[in-house]
């Protein structure tokens, strides 16, 4: 792969990135609870610019004193004014530093909160196609740039814009032809802005995409260690990798040979301007009319220009780079507000779902006109091969995926236990509570001791204080199911949806898990993902699902004696656990 290549593999369907107009009115949304401490922190950095151009004119009236051969004495008050001026400058930039660093930080902390908020309630589907190495990408490596520009770029900014406008202000003061000498070096820089920006922005944008693709393309090859090394494809993968961390290398470099062009061509508007500042200067003494120390403080008031101005030219190099970082994060934070979870319609904890249609891909739907209602307390298992539809369903009744078209009306809360659970970095018992805030010992130790837990909780090193998750005790894929299914427990909903949340205990640990599973569902109403078919055999009713639609519905034992569908799944499924290979399968 080459740096022509930035958007490989071309079938990622990335998720949004916002255009200038979307990332203005994000910004603007979140900046405008703020506009008094944006304008404390403009004004108190404008005081502060201002003290500190008093310092030209005074070195300039130390320079006339000094050719009109005054006395030493006479310097004294002009020294003990720089040496005000210096306190002063550095008192009022001190503080307009601290209020900027508060906006920034505050403007990013709104920011993350708001992304997460708008990531959390992606489509699953939308997730996926772009693969979660572009969403990872956006939180760490955007949200970094983003936020090393808030903390340094930003006040830098603000700073030298304040610098260069006052000071073209004060050589105005001085004599409007400075003003116009220092104006020389502009249409240079401008040159020099608009050439770089051109090849800049379109340079940035396809870096973040790039390491978008290496990203996800470790997390392929890390997360699938595993398979990778079983089939062989070892080498494959490293190659890949390799490709991947070849172009962002490329990248890179462009952008740094870019950057030094960049730079040099700068130095060419400097010594353009101060040459014209100091010709005008020597005109204008030599004809009288400006003293040797006016041109003097003059030919500081672009020196000190300098700086700010390519400062401000140079961190179009950093706002690049973080606009194409704010784009990509924009593009998620800006999508609309999620629709509130509708609230239950009733509190007889039934489940109705009506002429249910879904697709991931137009033309390619995974359910059909479902229509079923769970009743009260029953328990209902979904069974069928896989891509059948019925992890689909699942997550469409638990509100984690919209629907294309039709209803789904729930009679109380609904909670949602998935084969992939997460273990929370933290304390066991702060990891329980996120289902109950607040939640007392005995209510954790008696929602464990229904899930089958409680003993191996209380064995840990610490207890339920043990740190568990990253960096701490590492829990089996059994206890991490147990554990959610505590949860579960805890946030007592009225309706309980598992999917498959008993697969990741393999064929030692189903009976517990399963075990688990029946306790945690006790006195709910309860749609059961079945994984192992004695799910089914426990369950109230069985519904059989084939091509997205449902096939059969009845008892296990009617079912069986029907001689249908699930008649020939139990039979295929009895037979391969006599073997003792049982093996999951996969979600729709």
């Amino acid at each position: 792969m080459t740096a022509a290549e930035p958007a490989a593999p071309a079938a990622r369907e990335l998720l949004p990135v916002a255009d200038a107009r979307g990332v203005r009115a994000l910004l603007g949304e979140l900046a405008r609870p703020h506009r008094r401490l944006a304008a404390a922190a403009v004004l108190t950095l404008t005081a502060a610019t201002a003290i500190g151009l008093l310092t030209a004119p005074l070195v300039g009236r130390i320079v006339d004193l000094v050719a009109d051969h005054r006395p030493a004495g006479d310097l004294t008050p002009i020294a003990a004014g720089l040496a005000a001026v210096a306190l002063a400058q550095g008192a009022a930039t001190a503080a307009g530093l601290a209020l900027m660093s508060r906006l920034g930080e505050t403007l990013l902390a709104r920011l993350r909160e708001r992304f997460v908020d708008r990531a959390l309630h992606l489509p699953l589907a939308d997730v996926e196609r772009a693969g979660t190495g572009d969403l990872t990408a956006r939180v760490t490596g955007d949200v970094a740039v983003i936020a090393e520009a808030v903390r340094e770029a930003l006040p830098a900014l603000v700073r030298s814009v304040l610098a260069v406008a006052l000071t073209l202000g004060a050589l105005a003061l001085l004599d409007w032809r400075f003003l116009l000498a220092a104006l020389a070096a502009v249409p240079v820089q401008v040159y020099t802005a608009r050439w770089y920006v051109r090849r800049a922005i379109p340079l940035y944008a396809e870096q973040r995409v790039v390491e978008g693709t290496m990203q996800q393309q470790l997390l392929d090859s890390i997360g699938g260690g595993a398979t990778v090394r079983a089939f062989g494809l070892g080498e494959r993968h490293t190659g890949l990798v390799t490709d991947r961390a070849d172009a962002v290398r490329d990248y890179t470099m462009r952008g740094i040979r870019l950057a030094l062009r960049f730079y040099s061509r700068l130095h060419v508007a400097e010594f353009t301007g101060l040459a014209a500042v100091l010709a005008t200067g020597y005109l204008l003494v030599g004809h009288g009319a400006a003293s040797i120390g006016t041109a003097t403080a003059a030919a500081l008031y672009f020196h000190n220009l300098f700086e700010p101005m390519n400062t401000v030219i140079g961190l179009l190099d950093d706002a690049q780079s973080a606009g194409a970082g704010l784009a990509r994060l924009a593009g998620v934070a800006g999508l609309p507000a999620p629709a509130p979870r509708p609230a239950p319609e009733s509190a007889d904890r039934t489940v109705r779902v009506t002429a249910l249609e879904h697709a991931y891909e137009p033309g390619r739907p995974v359910l059909h006109g479902v229509d079923l209602r769970v009743g009260a307390g029953e328990r209902v298992a979904l069974v069928g091969a896989s891509g059948a539809g019925k992890t689909t369903l699942a997550k469409i009744i638990a509100g984690v995926q919209p629907p294309a078209a039709g209803r789904v009306a729930l009679g109380g809360d609904v909670g949602l236990v998935s084969q992939e659970v997460h273990v929370f970095a933290g304390g066991l018992a702060a990891d329980l509570r996120l289902a109950r805030e607040g939640a007392a010992d005995a209510d954790l130790r008696a929602a464990l001791a229904r899930v089958g837990a409680l003993e191996w909780a209380e064995a840990l090193p610490d207890g339920l204080a043990t740190v568990v998750g990253d960096g701490g005790h590492r829990l089996t894929g059994a206890q991490a199911q147990q554990l959610a299914l505590a949860r579960l427990v805890l946030a007592d909903p009225a309706v309980a949806i598992l999917d498959e949340a008993t697969a990741e205990a393999g064929s030692a640990g189903a009976r517990a898990l399963e075990r688990a599973a029946a306790g945690a569902l006790d006195g709910r109403t309860a749609l059961v993902v079945a994984h192992r078919l004695t799910q089914a055999a426990a369950a109230d009713r069985v519904i059989v699902m084939d091509g997205g639609r449902i096939v059969e519905s009845g008892t296990h034992d009617g079912l069986r004696a029907a001689g249908g569908v699930y008649a020939a799944l139990w039979h295929a499924w009895s037979g391969t656990r006599e073997t003792s290979a049982i093996r999951p399968d996969p979600a729709a």
